[in-house]
């Protein structure tokens, strides 16, 4: 049997180290040997005292270790103090019971190897075979494979959740922890109705949404339905899909998600246009689901932005969804005017301004019915007089005869003025620009073209005799609601919106409403929107509802109302707030922008911008367009031509009173009778209230106050 090295190298000190001990003291007294025995001693018992205040476990086996050296020092001392060897040769006895003790004992290499060597009198153990596990009942060897077997033996250790059994496992190539599982019932023809995903996470030590549980469709050689189940337990790659998504994967956890901002929404692709600063989002909506639904408020969280910024369009075509996200507002923007953009092409479309995915807006001069009306609808500041000059432009550059009558002036409709054929201020001016288009309906309905016949106006057929005309009236309903004019304002405008197309004549309405109450009839408001382009400006939140309404849109296509402005917040508000400073001025840039009403959705825009300090005569042709001379003399005989800014001349509004009749209180005022061109019309829609001031009116007139 062999000795360890440690315990032979002490056997072998002892046995060498009691002669010393026992003749160094009777042969040399002053041996330096004495000396070194005695330190020996004195580090022992320094050990026995260390060992008896520590706090840690083996105090007495630390003490056991240090005795040799104190016993060998205590037998010195006894061998220097007695006479020779002492009595019966006491000192050599003392020295072999020191040398017997630690042989038997052997303190140091015992204790030094007390954690590798077997306990003392204990039999070594025969090595064991563990029996292999016996094949489950439940689940019986079929020869899985490994990765197989090792998964039914915990699927059954967890105790079969749901009463299933494993028939595959398969690791997940990459995903250490990552697996799916085939499972079927523990009882052949059982549906499987308990299985969980919380069941399944339990057993595997995963969250709950980390696991999926999926049907299992029948398929050759296996088969399927309720008593069968697959299961995804995927804790890595939702890790790796919660810190580093694809754009698929973000796509449909944030966004197509039930409950999402786009939900059902399937990821297409991604487009980057780095010259005009816009990330293109492409999704597709399953045919069976119909047409998508949008939450553009959420749709903006997602993408870490805000809907009031203005930096979000989304567009939707069919079943196909275009989410289009500006690094900036592209309605803060400003999109400078050119004549090249508002020259009419050959369909006679111009651009108005641009969409909000960048597309540019198109208006149009005319359309396959004729003649183009026009609707411009925004509050004061919102740049009406922008968009209508635009409108001027772009029907002058075309080559329409322009006249344009405003019930208030101001500097930029007098600019204006300058470049139309008639430009005039006031309801007077406006009932005799009327007057004339009622009149040119009739004439014109009677010149013959090249080819000797009468047709209705076609841009597109050569030979027309006369050209197209286009009235803008600004300020209209303030017009409208004059005492005196407004009633045929309204009835001649209302007639004109219905017949004018036919022969080449627009109008082009501008104010601040369309709502039926202010004024307009139901009748001029159909007929304007459904021959022209509607563009609406800058709207207040709670009339945009109503606006679009009456504009005829449903309200599931009513859009949300725009940001008061598209500059985004400026930051530093809570250390602004701290030092007690003022918030920097709101930065008001929604001028021009609204909405351009084309389709049955209506599109956020903002129009082009027209410089007026810098001129605006680069945006006109160099001559103005006016009426053919057989126009203005069949104007001329019906006395319609003249100049408009003139007082009421005399009988143009009726007969004039004779003295007798301005005696009595219930004579008719000035305007009171029928106008040269047509009939008694006018009066009874005169007497017409369709207004809080035109109720007002009437009992003004009615007390002569």
């Amino acid at each position: 049997m062999s000795v360890p090295r440690s315990v032979a190298l002490e056997r072998t000190l002892y046995t060498l180290t009691a002669p010393v001990l026992a003749a160094a003291p009777n042969l040399f007294a002053d041996s330096p040997v004495n000396t070194v025995v005695q330190l020996a001693g004195a580090a022992g018992v320094g050990g026995w005292v260390l060992a008896y205040k520590s706090n840690e476990p083996g105090t007495g086996r630390k003490i056991l270790r240090w005795s040799p050296l104190v016993a060998a020092a205590a037998i010195d001392v006894a061998a220097r103090n007695t006479i020779g060897w002492g009595p019966y040769c006491l000192d050599a006895l003392l020295a072999a019971g020191w040398a017997a003790a630690g042989l038997l004992v052997m303190p140091f290499s015992r204790h030094t190897r007390r954690r590798h060597r077997p306990a003392l009198a204990a039999p070594a153990f025969a090595p064991q075979l563990q029996p292999a596990p016996e094949p489950s009942p439940a689940q019986p060897d079929d020869g899985a494979d490994t990765f197989t077997r090792q998964v039914r033996q915990l699927w059954e250790n967890r105790g079969l959740p749901g009463r299933t059994i494993v028939v595959k496992a398969t690791p997940h190539p990459g995903m250490p922890n990552d697996l799916s599982l085939l499972l079927r019932a523990t009882e052949a023809g059982r549906p499987i109705s308990g299985l969980t995903d919380d069941a399944v996470a339990a057993a595997f030590g995963v969250d709950a949404s980390d696991v999926r549980i999926e049907e299992v469709a029948r398929q050759y050689g296996r088969e399927g339905g309720p008593g069968w189940k697959e299961v995804h337990v995927t804790p890595d790659l939702n890790e790796r899909r919660r810190k580093a998504p694809t754009d698929h994967e973000w796509w449909a956890d944030r966004i197509g998600q039930a409950g999402g901002p786009v939900p059902g929404s399937e990821f297409v692709k991604k487009v980057r246009d780095p010259g005009r600063k816009v990330t293109h989002y492409i999704a597709q909506v399953p045919d069976d689901m119909g047409e998508p639904r949008v939450n553009q408020h959420t749709l903006a969280a997602a993408l870490k932005t805000k809907y009031d910024e203005g930096r979000l369009f989304v567009t939707v075509d069919g079943s196909q969804v275009l989410v289009s996200l500006w690094d900036t507002s592209p309605l803060a923007q400003v999109f400078p005017a050119t004549r090249e953009l508002l020259t009419p092409d050959k369909d006679g479309r111009w651009v108005t301004g641009y969409l909000g995915n960048g597309q540019p807006a198109r208006n149009r001069v005319y359309t396959d019915r004729g003649a183009a009306h026009g609707l411009f609808v925004a509050p004061s500041g919102g740049g009406k007089t922008q968009l209508m000059a635009l409108h001027v432009a772009a029907d002058a550059l075309f080559g329409a005869v322009v006249m344009l009558a405003t019930e208030a002036p101001d500097e930029k409709t007098a600019a204006l003025g300058k470049h139309t054929a008639r430009y005039g201020i006031g309801a007077l001016y406006m009932i005799r620009l009327l007057r004339v288009l009622d009149a040119l309906m009739e004439i014109r309905g009677e010149m013959v073209w090249e080819d000797g016949r009468v047709h209705d106006w076609d841009p597109g057929q050569p030979g027309c005799p006369y050209r197209m005309l286009s009235a803008y009236l600004d300020e209209f309903l303030s017009a409208a609601r004059d005492g005196e004019y407004g009633a045929e304002i309204m009835d001649l405008a209302e007639g004109v919106s219905v017949k004018g197309r036919k022969y080449g004549i627009g109008i082009k309405v501008a104010g601040q409403s369309i709502y039926v109450q202010d004024g307009f009839t139901q009748l001029l408001c159909e007929n304007l929107r459904e021959n022209c382009i509607p563009v609406v400006l800058k709207v207040a939140p709670k009339k945009v509802g109503e606006m679009f309404k009456a504009l005829g849109i449903s309200s599931e296509n009513t859009p949300a109302p725009l940001p008061r402005s598209f500059s985004p917040a400026e930051a530093g508000r809570i250390e602004r707030v701290m030092r007690g400073e003022p918030e920097p001025p709101s930065d008001s840039n929604t001028g021009g922008a609204g909405w351009i009403v084309e389709a049955k959705q209506p599109d956020v825009l903002r129009t082009l911008f027209m410089d007026f300090k810098a001129g605006i005569d680069g945006y006109f042709p160099d001559t103005i367009a006016t009426l053919t001379d057989h126009e203005i003399r069949e104007l001329e005989a019906r006395d319609l031509w003249f100049d408009w800014t003139e007082p009421p001349r005399p009988g143009e509004f009726g007969p004039e009173p004779t003295d007798d009749e301005y005696g009595d209180e219930d004579a008719p005022k000035k305007g009171g009778g029928k106008r040269r061109s047509g009939g008694g019309k006018s009066a009874a829609r005169r007497d017409a209230v369709t207004s809080p001031r035109q109720a007002l009116e009437a009992i003004k007139n009615l007390s002569g106050v």
